[in-house]
């Protein structure tokens, strides 16, 4: 073996040896916030924030980067916009990257789909994700629908050229595809499997059942949809029939009311989460009543707190890969992201559960 050779070796030796020899530094322990605050009783505490892979713990291998090279790719967030999720993953639509991040909570990775030819993304905007891990994300430039497996290959785009103008936001329900439409002013339905349109709901207008500029739509587990009706400042309910049901908010700045609706998302027992950008909070409300609930959240650099936050979305399955986050006597129940188009934060992520600790006095229910 050559001199140089036997060098080389010998200091790869000695660079991998004090990497594994390298003092463990104790991470500063986080201030534990709930909402509403201790006395009172939690319903939430914030857990965590993603921006990149290393938000993940996964340890780094700096003898591979030393041979091979720093790797080259997305692995952090930018402008996320849209999340959805599945067992052991979240999905997520870059609006710097124009892409969709998929980041594995099992593996700790981040990457991305690599969408190409008849699938490639141009403006993706809103996405949701059936229970068997198809996607379906809203593109508004391609003005289409499209549709990737499983296996993350494309399966079809739905809506010709004339169909949609401005697609932003897309949700399933059984075989219905909704896809809400912020230039036509409506919300499209159709055939999941064939791609036909069964039928359209709304127009534009402030009337019940009418919308001007919807964002966002999604299902719950009924067929009901709900409409983020945002320059109207409210979100509607319209059931399966495509009957108005009930609205939630009105313009305005106080509690109850929007001044920059984005992202929405239902909870199983029916409650109704819903993002505003200008106020920077989460409001919760009664879907029964329409009456405001909860809220959490607000502006500045502190942990839990949003800048011009935009998607939303709850998670079930999830569960696990955040309980270490959570305090020993808070039990989660869901897990709560909500996406930050600018600032350190990308992905707020908090919990919902049960005070499982000693009574606190004074307490709410």
């Amino acid at each position: 073996m050559k001199k140089a050779q036997i060098k080389f070796v010998l200091l790869a030796l000695i660079f991998f040896l004090v990497g594994c020899a390298a003092p463990v530094v104790k991470k500063m322990e986080q201030e534990v916030i709930f909402y509403p605050p201790l006395p009172q009783q939690p319903k939430l505490q914030f857990l965590t924030s993603i921006s990149s892979e290393d938000d993940l713990g996964k340890a780094k291998s700096d003898f591979k980067e030393f041979l091979l090279g720093k790797e080259v790719s997305i692995k952090r967030l930018e402008k996320p916009y849209d999340i959805g999720s599945s067992k052991g993953k979240l999905f997520v639509l870059d609006k710097s990257f124009n892409k969709l991040i998929i980041i594995d909570l099992i593996n700790k990775k981040i990457d991305y789909l690599r969408d190409q030819r008849l699938g490639a993304l141009n403006d993706p905007s809103g996405i949701w994700i059936s229970k068997d891990e198809t996607k379906y994300i809203a593109d508004m430039k391609r003005k289409q629908v499209i549709a990737f497996g499983p296996d993350n290959r494309f399966l079809k785009a739905y809506g010709d050229k004339d169909m949609f103008e401005k697609p932003v936001d897309v949700a399933v329900f059984e075989n219905n595809l909704y896809v809400a439409d912020m230039k036509k002013n409506k919300i499209f339905v159709l055939n999941k499997l064939t791609g036909k349109l069964i039928k359209t709901i709304g127009k534009i207008g402030v009337k019940e059942g009418e919308f001007y500029k919807p964002t966002h739509v999604i299902a719950d587990r009924k067929g009901n949809i709900y409409v983020n009706d945002a320059f109207n400042y409210r979100i509607q309910k319209i059931d399966a029939l495509g009957r108005h049901v009930r609205t939630f908010g009105q313009i305005g700045d106080t509690l109850g009311s929007f001044a920059r609706p984005k992202g929405v998302d239902i909870d199983r027992e029916g409650h109704l989460y819903v993002v505003d950008a200008a106020f920077e909070n989460v409001q919760i409300f009664d879907n029964k009543t329409g009456k405001l609930l909860f809220f959490f959240g607000g502006s500045g650099s502190a942990p839990g707190s949003m800048y011009l936050p935009a998607g939303i979305h709850i998670d079930y399955e999830n569960v696990e890969y955040f309980n270490k986050y959570a305090d020993k006597d808070f039990k989660l129940k869901y897990i709560l992201y909500v996406l930050n188009t600018f600032g350190k934060d990308k992905i707020n992520v908090y919990g919902f559960g049960d005070w499982i600790g000693k009574s606190i006095s004074g307490g709410g229910d």
